[in-house]
């Protein structure tokens, strides 16, 4: 009983130790946490950020930082905002044991230039746990919608130059 108990911890605490090693900023796989973007046209990209937390700046920090990326990814110099969003979804997690079927719904919004449209899409899940303790999940999404440039940058507040953002706005190693 000892040597399973010792094993379960150790299972415990590698698992918590692999979650905290994960950076932030990071590309993100099957929907997960991290980065991705959507090509529009050639010069226009849709650019997600989700994160755990609700920390607003820094989600909205690390799309735009993606959105410099690309930017210079493909060769431009400068980018615009031409639409920006940021959701936090906040959930309360059961502290009750708990066993049963459970079906949430996923809310998806995507926002045009002049309306938004929201769906609902299932998920059943079956949930058996002892719960200890207290907490509150949050997950935060930021969106962008950016048009890129060369050149001249335009003189508006909705347009960055992609260098200066990506230096300003990179991780610093620690």
């Amino acid at each position: 009983m000892k040597t399973l108990m010792k094993l379960a911890t150790l299972v415990m605490a590698m698992t918590l130790a692999a979650c905290a090693s994960q950076p932030a900023y990071r590309a993100a796989e099957n929907g997960g946490y991290g980065y991705s973007e959507t090509k529009l046209t050639d010069t226009q990209y849709r650019v997600y950020f989700k994160g755990k937390g609700s920390d607003k700046t820094k989600a909205m920090d690390y799309a735009m930082l993606r959105a410099a990326e690309i930017t210079l990814d493909q060769g431009y110099d400068w980018f615009v905002v031409a639409n920006r969003e940021t959701m936090v979804d906040r959930e309360k997690v059961s502290m009750e044991p708990e066993i049963g079927f459970s079906k949430r719904y996923t809310r998806v919004t995507d926002c045009g230039l002049v309306t938004c449209r929201t769906s609902y899409y299932p998920e059943s899940t079956l949930s058996t746990g002892i719960y200890v303790g207290g907490r509150e999940k949050s997950v935060i999404e930021s969106a962008l919608d950016i048009q890129l440039g060369r050149g001249t940058r335009p003189d508006s507040s909705a347009s960055f130059d992609a260098r200066q953002v990506k230096e300003n706005l990179s991780p610093k190693d620690e």
